[in-house]
């Protein structure tokens, strides 16, 4: 077993321990250590407290000495990203500020299917590459465990291309990859066949390969006008789910309906909402589906927010995402997004930790990380400042000095 380590002091440690999942967050609601240390135990939180009493009783421990002010907070999840693709979308980006609709940016050549074009020509060399730099680049802002979609494949040999790269990709990352099959993202436009057709070849041929390859137990759908209705959408998460699949759906996010199937259905979460109204937040609220905001679209396409603060106040549990993806999404910076869904939505610091933590660890159901607490995986971030509150005052600019992943320094700027 590896040696013991006890690191502190820090001015704050914002654990999170026993936060709600669901509902409106006061900062004074939330979980912290002041003058705290944490002591690891291989890749777990062996225990949490403070300092002088850890240090007391643990002197013969290797010691991590943080000599300046510090606080710490849990590692961050990105639970939604589409970070494995190839080519650019700026033209995409151009148009939409001259004026043009998504829809109309679409029927000109850009969009989701532009990025299915380029992915198709990648290898799954390049696809690898891609993803183990950006997984590098949201590692240095604190981002321990990041979601991958596949998506823009939309064929049997591309989709299987592309999440054998995710799974590549996660072997060679400290950053934790959550592999999701997007094949249901739009149906391509080269399949002979129309929208319920595509789906039943999908779910035909491609779920069992899944399963036999180990490339990921999660599946998603967009469920839009563009690409796929709720009638033929229920069919297909039905027999994701028969398959043993957990099931996420791209919901709300142009027209409402989505997330009523994901309620329906007992989906892990519905992503994007930007569309919702009270009737969907109501049964949002009434349920156990992680509601997941994505500002980075918001600001991407010009868009509305997610109605975050009518969800909380409602009592549904919110999770915050940055959506990273070549079209709608480009900036890929979770902690500067969070911090403008904030101000919009006059969001607490609360709300906004809990959002890109312990909730978004609910939206990939997974129980082991997203608060500092015994037996947790010891994933957390270290900044050099004496308040939490300076992470999102600072919108992004703020970035940890020291991130832990597995209980080992994964990334560090003065160490």
């Amino acid at each position: 077993m590896n040696n013991a380590q006890l690191i502190g002091p820090f001015k704050q440690i914002v654990t999170l321990e026993n936060s709600p999942l669901k509902g409106a967050l006061q900062d004074k609601d939330i979980a912290i250590i002041e003058d705290g240390a944490i002591i690891l135990q291989g890749e777990k939180i062996k225990e949490v407290g403070s300092f002088d009493l850890l240090k007391k009783d643990n002197n013969h421990l290797d010691f991590i000495e943080i000599k300046h002010d510090a606080i710490c907070i849990p590692g961050i999840i990105d639970c939604h990203t589409h970070i494995c693709f190839a080519g650019s979308r700026a033209r995409d980006y151009a148009m939409r500020n001259a004026g043009k609709t998504y829809l109309e940016i679409a029927k000109m050549g850009g969009g989701i299917w532009d990025t299915v074009q380029h992915t198709r020509k990648a290898s799954k060399e390049e696809l690898t590459e891609g993803i183990i730099n950006r997984a590098n680049t949201l590692l240095s802002r604190g981002i321990t465990t990041v979601e991958v979609k596949s998506g823009y494949g939309l064929s049997i040999d591309d989709e299987l291309k592309m999440l054998e790269a995710i799974k590549v990709a996660n072997n060679k990352c400290t950053t934790e990859l959550i592999s999701t099959c997007l094949a249901a993202h739009i149906k391509p436009k080269d399949f002979d066949g129309n929208h319920k057709t595509y789906l039943e070849y999908i779910s035909s041929n491609l779920f069992p390969i899944l399963k036999q390859k180990s490339l990921t137990n999660r599946i998603d759908i967009f469920i839009e006008d563009e690409a796929f209705d709720i009638d033929i959408s229920r069919e297909y998460l039905k027999k994701a789910k028969d398959h043993g699949f957990e099931i996420t759906i791209h919901a709300d996010q142009f027209t409402p309906g989505g997330s009523r199937l994901a309620v329906e259905l007992n989906a892990l979460s519905a992503d994007h909402l930007e569309a919702s109204g009270e009737p969907e937040i109501t049964v949002l609220a009434n349920s156990d589906v992680i509601s997941v905001a994505l500002p980075g679209a918001s600001i991407g396409l010009g868009c509305a927010f997610t109605p975050a603060r009518k969800l909380l106040d409602a009592g549904a549990s919110l999770a915050i995402s940055s959506d990273w993806n070549p079209g709608s999404a480009p900036m890929g910076d979770l902690v500067l997004q969070a911090a403008i869904l904030g101000t919009f939505e006059k969001l607490s610091n609360a709300e906004l930790l809990a959002g890109i933590t312990y909730r978004a660890a609910a939206a990939l159901n997974l129980t082991d990380r997203g608060t500092i607490s015994k037996d947790k995986k010891a994933d957390f971030c270290i900044y050099d400042t004496d308040h939490y509150n300076e992470i999102f005052y600072h919108q992004g600019k703020l970035l940890p000095s020291i991130v832990f992943k597995n209980g080992k320094i994964a990334h560090s700027t003065n160490y």
